[in-house]
C-alpha cells in the first residue's frame, strides 16, 4: 500500500509537472485588421507576433507559453467592444493593444471589468489614462504631448504665416489637433481656419476650397494617413502649395502612395525611430528577413509584450493586477524602444516626440525621416 501511495504521489506530481509545462497563457492582440487602417492593425499584429514567438522560443513566460487570440476592430468603437467582451470569455488576460483612442476608450472599461490588464502600443489621447484605471497602459506618447510639441515647431517656425486646422472628428484626430491649437495660443498664433471633416470622406473640394481661400502657409491635419494623403494629392490638384503637418496618424508610407508626390515636405510628430535603437538591431533584421519592414507601431507592439513578460517575471504571478502594481512602481523595463518605465497613471515617464519631414529618400522613395535635431529646415 506505501508503494502505491508513493506511486500514486509520484504520478500526480508528474501530471501536475506535465499540465504547468503545457500550460498556456491566452494574450489578446486587436486592431484594425481590416479597413481604412489595415496597415496599422498589421504593425501592431507582426510586432506582437514576433515578440511572442521570440518569449516561447526562450521558455515563455513564469514557465507557460504564451497564445495569441485575434481580434479585429476595423478601427469600429462598437467592434472593438464587441471584441473585448469576446476576449474576456476566451479567458484572456493580457491585451496589446488597440491601435485607436475611439476605440480603446470603451474596450478599455471592458477589460477593467473583468480583470484584464491592456497595453496600447499607439492610442495617445490623453483621457485614455487620466480615468483612474488600474489597468490601462500605453508604449507610446499623449496627444497633449504631441500637439506641445507641434504647436512650439509652428511658432518658431511659422510665426506670422497663417495656419489652417483640420481634423476627422474621431477622439484621436480631434483631440489632437485641439491639443496643437491650444499649443498655438500659448505662442501667441491663432489658426486662420479650424474645419472637420468626415471619416471615410473621398472628396475634400470644399475644405481644400477653405484653405486656399484663407491664403494659409501651413495645413494642420489631426487624422490618419488615410484622409490625410487625399487632402494632400487634393491640394496640390487644386494649386495650393502649403505643406501638410500631421502626428503619428500618418506614420506609415501608404500616406505617400494615398497622397502622391505632393507629400513632400509634409511635417510630422512621431517619437524617435525605433528602428534606430541599437536595442532593436536583432528584431529589426528579423522582420526584415520576413519582407516585413518593422515602421511606426510595430515596435511599439514588440515593446509591450516584453513589458508584460519582466513585469510578470518581477512580481512572480501572471495575476494582471500584480503585474500591474509591478508596472505602476516605476520598475525600468528593457525594450527594443529603449529603457521605458511607468508613472501611476501608465504613460511613459519621458516625452519622447520629435519632427520629421517627408522627403525622397537615397533610393528615390518618399518617406519619413527624422530632423536633425528637431529642425527641419536642415533636412531640405
Amino acid at each position: 500500500m506505501k508503494k502505491l501511495t508513493t506511486l500514486g504521489l509520484a504520478l500526480g506530481l508528474g501530471l501536475a509537472l506535465a499540465s504547468h509545462a503545457n500550460a498556456q497563457l491566452k494574450m489578446g492582440v486587436i486592431g484594425p485588421i481590416t479597413g481604412p487602417n489595415a496597415a496599422f492593425g498589421a504593425q501592431l499584429k507582426n510586432g506582437a507576433d514576433q515578440a511572442i514567438e521570440d518569449i516561447n522560443a526562450a521558455g515563455g513566460i513564469l514557465g507557460q507559453k504564451i497564445t495569441a487570440s485575434y481580434g479585429d476592430d476595423a478601427s469600429d468603437p462598437k467592434q472593438g467592444v464587441s471584441v473585448a467582451n469576446k476576449l474576456a470569455a476566451d479567458g484572456v488576460k493580457f491585451v496589446v493593444g488597440p491601435f485607436n483612442s475611439g476605440v480603446t476608450m470603451p474596450a478599455s472599461l471592458v477589460y477593467q471589468e473583468n480583470g484584464i490588464l491592456e497595453i496600447t502600443p499607439s492610442a495617445t489621447n490623453p483621457q485614455i489614462t487620466e480615468r483612474g484605471m488600474w489597468n490601462i497602459f500605453r508604449t507610446c506618447g499623449r496627444d497633449d504631448q504631441q500637439g506641445a510639441v507641434a504647436g512650439a515647431y509652428i511658432v518658431k517656425h511659422f510665426k506670422g504665416k497663417k495656419v489652417a486646422v483640420a481634423h476627422d472628428k474621431t477622439t484621436y484626430g480631434k483631440g489632437l489637433a485641439d491639443e496643437t491649437v491650444k499649443s498655438l495660443a500659448k505662442g501667441g498664433m491663432k489658426g486662420v481656419l479650424y474645419e472637420g471633416v468626415n471619416l471615410g470622406e473621398k472628396d475634400f473640394s470644399a475644405l481644400v476650397s477653405k484653405i486656399k481661400q484663407s491664403g494659409a502657409d501651413l495645413v494642420y491635419w489631426g487624422g490618419v494617413h488615410t484622409e490625410g494623403g487625399l487632402i494632400v494629392r487634393q491640394m496640390r490638384d487644386q494649386g495650393v502649395k502649403a505643406p501638410l503637418m500631421g502626428g503619428d496618424g500618418i506614420t506609415t508610407d501608404e500616406f505617400a502612395s494615398i497622397g502622391g508626390p505632393g507629400v513632400e515636405g509634409t511635417l510630422m510628430t512621431y517619437g524617435p525611430d525605433p528602428r534606430n535603437n541599437p536595442a532593436a538591431k536583432a528584431v529589426v533584421e528579423k522582420f526584415r528577413a520576413k519582407k516585413f519592414e518593422p515602421e511606426a507601431y510595430t515596435l511599439y507592439s514588440y515593446a509591450a509584450v516584453q513589458i508584460i513578460k519582466q513585469a510578470a517575471e518581477a512580481a512572480k504571478s501572471l495575476d494582471p493586477k500584480k503585474v500591474a502594481e509591478k508596472m505602476h512602481s516605476g520598475m525600468k523595463f528593457k525594450t527594443v524602444l529603449g529603457d521605458i518605465s511607468y508613472d501611476k497613471k501608465g504613460d511613459l515617464t519621458k516625452l519622447d516626440y520629435v519632427m520629421y519631414v517627408w522627403k525622397k529618400n537615397a533610393g528615390g522613395k518618399v518617406t519619413y525621416v527624422e530632423c536633425p535635431g528637431s529642425d527641419c529646415t536642415k533636412s531640405k
